[in-house]
């Protein structure tokens, strides 16, 4: 039995949710969200596909005792006028940070002990005070961090190489805002470092970076908002806990070395991060993880 919650109803939240049906990936589905006519009005278009589909996903609205042996909760709460407002991931901090304490307080109470993947903004901040506040371990709380940002990076380059992006691997690290970067050591196309193909073929590096860093606020400036490809990301993340497939990725992983939540690779199964995957970094690389983590930092420190 596959049973998946889902905190916050936005666009976010309902694009998954509905993802999660139509795929036909939970068995169970709980929805929640403070707005009691949202999820009614989400309930019921869910259960208005049901007849269409070639599986069955039962609907649970606002029960935060159902998630007592629920498989994975996807925290997507937050308040998208905030970052309108400011043009700032940020921007949202105030907001969530309040409903992490209703959000970790609930859980608790449900006796919620899976794994929490968390997607709210700032992604890093907020992923860290949900782990401390629901007692739950540091691997069995992680967010979707710069998991969503590297697969902007491949869709980048990919475009400059006519190449899908898929054949694109390597990592952007550190916060899941403004001060993420692409760790360019890492990055291969098809197996060929991208530094040689840059060389060869002309690319500018710091311009495929910054367009990698803007591409949320790309879609953000013409819908408003962005959903498709972060639900896609915590989808892709939550199966890998369901089935156990020590998914390599970056996410926003605990740190020892910074004490806090920040962009790094881990490996993903089961029971949340079974490993943090250290890997090497250029001295420039480095200190720019270093900063990113400072930022973070701060931001929690207030």
């Amino acid at each position: 039995m596959r049973k998946i919650g889902i905190i916050g109803l936005g666009h976010v939240g309902a694009t998954i949710a509905y993802t999660l049906v139509t795929k036909g990936i939970a068995d169970e589905l709980v929805i929640i969200d403070t707005n009691d006519d949202k999820t009614t009005a989400e309930e019921y278009d869910l259960r208005d596909t049901l007849a269409r589909l070639d599986t069955f996903t039962k609907i649970i609205p606002q029960d935060y005792d159902s998630l007592s042996n629920a498989d994975v909760v996807i925290t997507a709460f937050g308040n998208i006028d905030s970052i309108k407002m400011d043009g700032d991931r940020f921007g949202e901090l105030n907001f969530n940070t309040a409903a992490v304490e209703e959000v970790a307080a609930n859980l608790k109470t449900s006796g919620f002990n899976g794994v929490l993947i968390n997607i709210s903004n700032p992604c890093d901040v907020v992923t860290t005070l949900l782990q401390q506040q629901t007692g739950l371990s540091k691997t069995q709380v992680f967010g979707t961090g710069t998991f969503l940002d590297t697969a902007r990076m491949q869709r980048a380059v990919g475009q400059a190489l006519h190449e899908d992006p898929k054949n694109v691997s390597g990592y952007v690290l550190g916060e899941h805002g403004e001060s993420q970067y692409t760790a360019w050591s890492t990055v291969e196309v098809k197996g060929h470092p991208i530094t040689r193909l840059a060389e060869e073929k002309g690319l500018d590096l710091t311009s495929l970076d910054q367009q990698a860093r803007r591409g949320g606020w790309l879609v953000f400036s013409g819908k408003h908002y962005t959903c498709y490809a972060i639900a896609t990301c915590a989808i892709k993340l939550a199966q890998a806990v369901l089935s156990d497939a020590h998914l390599a990725c970056p996410t926003s992983v605990y740190l020892e070395e910074y004490g806090h939540y920040i962009g790094y690779p881990a490996v993903v199964g089961r029971k949340g991060i079974i490993e943090v995957n250290s890997i090497s970094l250029s001295i420039e690389e480095k200190a720019q993880l270093d900063n990113s983590a400072k930022i973070i930092k701060e931001k929690l420190n207030k």
